[in-house]
C-alpha cells in the first residue's frame, strides 16, 4: 500500500522538511519553560537558533556553545511570549522538527506496542498533555491529521514538559487511510466512545493497539468510527458526563499499559 503522507519525530526515520508556522519568526517557534527548553537543547535533531535567559536561568540551561544567548530580565521575556505564559526565565527560537513517515514508526514497532490516533484534537494545552502521557506510559508515538491539529508552538511545548522532543508525531493528510495502513501493520485499532457498549478492559487483546480519541463533544467523526476494530468506553461513574481527552488518553494508555 502506498503511504499516506504522514510523518513522525525519532532517530534513524526516514525525514521530510516541515512546512508549518509557528509563533516567532516564519517556520521558528519559540519555546518557553525549563523543562521545554532543556528537553530541546537535549534533543540531536533540534536545531535551536538563539536564546533569551536571565542570568540565573542560564547557569543551569546548558545553552552549547554554538547557541547565541541574550540575557533579559524576566520583564522583557514576559513580553517574548503569549500573555501570562510561564517562562521561568528562559525563550528558546527553534527550528520545527524534520518529519518522518508513518510507515517507518510503525515498522519500527515492538511486539508490544501502544499508538495514539487523534481525530481533531485541535487545542495544543490537549495534545502537548496527551504527548507527555504517551511518553510516561510508553506509547509508540501519536497521530494526527495535518490539517486539524496544533503546530508545533511554545504553548504547545510547555504542556508536554519535554515530551515534544521525545514522542514521534506522525501529522496525515487522511486519517481514515492511516487508519488503514495502521491495521494492515498489524494494530487493533479501538476508538474510544462513551456510547459504546463494550469497557475498554474487554476490548483490548492483541499486542499492538491504537486507541484512537476524537475531539472534547463531537467527538470521533463517523468515517473515522468506521475504521475502528472495536469502540469501547472508559468505566467512569454517573458524576461526570465524559473526561477531557487527554484524561481520557492517559487512563487508556494505563489500562492498555496493565492488559
Amino acid at each position: 500500500m502506498t503511504p499516506d503522507r504522514p510523518c513522525a519525530k525519532r532517530t534513524g526515520m526516514t525525514r521530510r522538511k516541515k512546512s508549518h508556522q509557528s509563533h516567532g519568526s516564519a517556520n521558528r517557534p519559540r519555546f518557553w519553560g525549563k523543562h521545554a527548553v532543556a528537553a530541546a537543547l537535549d534533543n540531536p535533531e533540534r536545531r535551536v537558533l538563539k536564546g533569551w535567559a536571565t542570568r540565573e536561568a542560564a547557569t543551569f540551561m546548558n545553552f552549547p556553545p554554538e547557541v547565541p544567548v541574550t540575557f533579559a530580565d524576566v520583564a522583557d521575556l514576559a513580553r517574548m511570549v503569549p500573555g501570562d505564559a510561564p517562562h521561568q526565565g528562559v525563550v528558546i527560537e527553534v527550528e520545527p522538527l524534520e518529519d518522518v513517515w508513518l510507515g517507518d514508526m510503525l515498522t519500527q514497532a515492538p511486539q508490544r506496542a501502544t499508538l495514539l490516533v487523534l481525530d481533531q484534537v485541535t487545542d495544543p494545552h490537549n495534545v502537548g498533555a496527551i504527548l507527555r502521557s504517551a511518553a510516561a506510559f510508553g506509547a509508540i508515538g501519536i497521530v494526527t491529521q495535518d490539517r486539524h491539529s496544533p503546530v508545533e508552538g511554545g504553548v504547545l511545548a510547555k504542556a508536554a514538559s519535554g515530551a515534544l522532543e521525545r514522542v514521534p508525531w506522525a501529522r496525515v493528510v487522511n486519517l481514515a487511510r492511516a487508519l488503514e495502513e495502521i491495521a494492515e501493520a498489524g494494530f487493533w485499532r479501538i476508538g474510544l466512545a462513551g456510547d459504546a457498549d463494550t469497557e475498554l478492559k474487554d476490548a483490548l487483546g492483541p499486542q499492538q493497539v491504537a486507541m484512537v480519541l476524537g475531539a472534547e463533544g463531537p467527538g470521533m467523526r463517523a468515517n473515522t468510527r468506521e475504521h475502528c476494530d472495536a469502540l469501547a468506553r472508559l468505566p467512569i461513574s454517573d458524576a461526570v458526563e465524559s473526561l477531557n481527552v487527554s484524561n481520557a488518553a492517559a487512563v487508556a494508555l494505563y489500562a492498555a499499559t496493565v492488559a
